[in-house]
């Protein structure tokens, strides 16, 4: 049976997808949020100790589950996005693309040749090991591709990168957007999120789905509101240390 990618769909269509952050690796707690009822659940290899061949693992974990996976590479990095693929990922979020050049370059390695330059290999998840035929000619219909955009130099971009064939949504990185601003660990700060809101009129605007990943409940619905449709609203580690400290404060 060929792999089907229900977060593509679900973007195309405009439904809501809320998202959860796994940054603890391993396949225990990839397993346990996969449990949670979110929609997505982001497997981070940039900003973690995951790193790729962890997520073979953590990817069958969370397989059985009602969640699609997306996992991040560490970088833009053609041999890194071969391997997650062929790992059997489906929908790629790839950090801090800032120009178009730099998004076709990310979709050249989701594609391949004629079309890209993603290595061939039959033998893998992402093929079934070998009993998905038609992988190679279609498998790009079931692929997804997220660029970020974290800083102010991008979302100036936004209708260049938005426009580049491929392309299917443009995730907004508060963090290092602040950062870009001038206000490093500042990702709450009225200006940030005034950039922010700018930002997702106008990916929007460019005709593309806008996602988000920010740990404010009240900031995340106002998201939403203006037109977020895949949106991140909590990060593992963080989670589990505000339980831990709430917990100690009652004693």
């Amino acid at each position: 049976m060929r792999p089907v990618n229900g977060f593509k769909r679900a973007l195309a269509e405009g439904r809501q997808q809320i998202g959860i952050w796994n940054t603890v690796g391993g396949q225990v707690v990839a397993e346990a949020l996969a449990t949670a009822g979110y929609d997505w659940i982001l497997l981070d290899t940039e900003h973690s100790q995951t790193d790729v061949p962890d997520l073979l693992g953590m990817l069958q974990a969370v397989a059985p589950y009602p969640v699609e996976a997306v996992v991040r590479p560490a970088a833009n990095d053609t041999v890194l996005i071969k391997r997650i693929l062929d790992f059997g990922a489906l929908t790629l979020l790839i950090p801090y693309v800032q120009t178009a050049d730099e998004a076709k370059a990310a979709v050249a390695a989701i594609r391949y040749a004629p079309r890209g330059v993603r290595g061939v290999s039959y033998l893998t998840r992402a093929t079934r090991y070998g009993t998905v035929p038609d992988y190679a000619a279609r498998a790009e219909e079931e692929l997804c591709l997220i660029v970020q955009a974290e800083t102010v130099a991008t979302l100036e971009r936004i209708g260049e990168i938005a426009a580049v064939d491929g392309v299917n949504a443009i995730f907004i990185g508060p963090a290092d957007l602040a950062a870009s601003m001038g206000l490093p660990g500042q990702a709450g700060h009225p200006e940030v999120k005034a950039m922010v809101e700018r930002a997702i009129h106008a990916i929007r605007a460019a005709g593309k789905p806008a996602g988000i990943l920010t740990g404010d409940p009240v900031f995340a619905q106002r998201c939403i509101e203006l037109g977020t449709t895949f949106t991140a609203v909590g990060i593992d580690l963080s989670l589990m240390l505000d339980g831990a400290r709430a917990r100690r404060a009652m004693f």
